[in-house]
């Protein structure tokens, strides 16, 4: 076993700085005119961990924008670490800068701490210990830094479509330890309404969420209707629920709490909420069609069951569902409301399981689909080589011997052929993760730094 962690022990004030660094960059998708393919921000962040990367001595690729990588070794065959720079949004409930790094207390904050750039920076720093080592390898080892994994793995296509090597194995460090050998199906589906309002409560302004997998913290919606009836209404309060008089009608706002969405059990959807209670209202119309769907065959349900497709197995367990984002615009009498979903299906399923049924609900309430991306699930045998492979690294790290598991949360591992997700969230480690305050304690980045030095070793020799 090669001592990668003293090498890297001794760069942990250089690493700590470089990852805040990248924090400070708020590297979220955005459709911009910057000219660049996933936005001004996360073309910063591109250039900076190139950047970074060229002053550790790496020789960079860059491919259109879309990707970037560094690699140590030589030989005919690849070993490949796939990492990613961008980052959902910050959203509500921080009592910490979400882009600052603060480091405080043995942990260090921000937006991509976990998820996913403390496990990239440990990457690009294992690489770093690893030729400053001197192994011999028969593998070349690439270290890829992708853009787009947070919105649809656009960066990992193209690199696929335009030559992009295929490693003979591989991993991500962007699920958890000791590896993950399944990741259940995925589905980002995006659905529209557009009619014409009429009857006395009519929408105003309805928004809540941030991104499809994320469980919204917040949901809010304003309603124009009779003062008499505006009363009657606010006078429903309940808990997590509030509304307010304004001018022309009510405003009421949900409160839940964020979580990832591949576990939505452990928030709140406020959506969700939102909709339970709007569902209570003498609405009339397409807009309670609407309402009744989302509160009756969503609400607060993780599992799909009012829809029909609570489907599980025994390999990953059930189904998750999560209503991510609802958003309505008004012109005058006309009005659209969109609605983005996420939902994981157990990975000896299929879409034609699930997916047609939740089309189906939406298409009579009069929704049509807009967009939909769809990754479909994984598995890998636990006795198959890579499997083995990586639970012997992290056993002889940890000292721990473990079996893999599977999965709601979707990594670029769907995205690469053999390719498994290994880290960075240890057994026990509180998930952080898509939430409020994220962080990573600075001795976990120094163990995945070691532990992601080893696998490297070990799929490259």
């Amino acid at each position: 076993m090669v001592d990668f962690r003293r090498r890297i022990e001794e760069k942990r004030e250089d690493l700590i700085a470089d990852l805040q660094g990248c924090i400070r960059i708020p590297s979220v998708y955005a459709q911009d005119d910057s000219g660049y393919p996933y936005g001004k921000a996360v073309q910063e962040c591109l250039e900076y961990m190139l950047d970074t990367a060229r002053k550790l001595g790496f020789s960079v690729h860059n491919m259109d924008n879309k990707l970037v990588w560094c690699e140590y070794g030589e030989g005919e065959d690849l070993a490949a670490v796939l990492c990613h720079l961008d980052v959902v949004p910050e959203g509500d409930g921080w009592t910490v800068p979400p882009y600052e790094g603060l480091v405080a207390d043995g942990r260090i904050y921000g937006r991509g701490t976990m998820d996913d750039k403390g496990p990239a920076m440990a990457a690009l720093y294992a690489l770093l210990a690893l030729k400053e080592s001197g192994a011999e390898l028969k593998r070349r080892v690439r270290v890829i830094f992708g853009l787009n994994e947070e919105t649809g793995s656009a960066d990992m296509k193209y690199y696929l479509k335009h030559g992009g090597e295929v490693p003979v194995m591989g991993f991500t460090p962007d699920g958890e330890y000791p590896v993950i050998n399944g990741e259940k199906g995925l589905v980002n589906e995006t659905f529209a309404c557009r009619f014409r309002q009429s009857g006395e409560i009519r929408l105003a302004e309805l928004e809540g969420g941030e991104a499809h997998n994320i469980v919204p913290a917040e949901a809010h919606v304003r309603l124009s209707c009779p003062r008499e009836l505006a009363e009657q209404i606010a006078a429903m309060q309940e808990e997590k629920i509030t509304c307010t008089l304004t001018e022309d009608g009510v405003r009421i706002e949900a409160a839940g709490v964020s979580a990832h969405g591949g576990t939505p059990w452990e928030g709140e959807n406020a959506i969700g909420r939102l909709m339970l209670f709007l569902n209570r209202l003498p609405l009339t119309g397409e807009l309670a069609g609407i309402v009744r769907l989302l509160a009756e065959k969503i609400g607060m349900e993780c599992d799909g069951a009012s829809l029909g497709i609570a489907i599980a197995d025994e390999v990953s367990g059930g189904l998750t569902m999560n209503l991510g984002v609802v958003q309505g615009s008004v012109q005058g009498e006309e009005c659209e409301i969109h609605v983005k979903l996420n939902y994981r299906y157990p990975v000896t399923k299929s879409f034609g399981d699930c997916g047609p049924k939740v089309e189906a609900a939406f298409e009579e309430a009069g929704f049509r689909s807009v967009s939909l991306n769809h990754k479909a699930g994984l598995y890998m045998e636990p006795d198959s080589p890579l499997v083995s492979r990586l639970l012997e690294v992290y056993a002889r790290c940890t000292g721990q011997e473990a079996t893999p598991k599977c999965i709601g949360g979707g990594t670029y591992a769907k995205m690469m052929p053999n390719t498994l997700a290994f880290g960075p969230i240890f057994p026990g480690d509180e998930v952080r993760e898509h939430k409020p305050d994220e962080y990573m304690e600075l001795d976990r980045l120094i163990d995945n730094a070691e532990i992601l030095a080893q696998a490297m070793y070990e799929l490259a020799r």
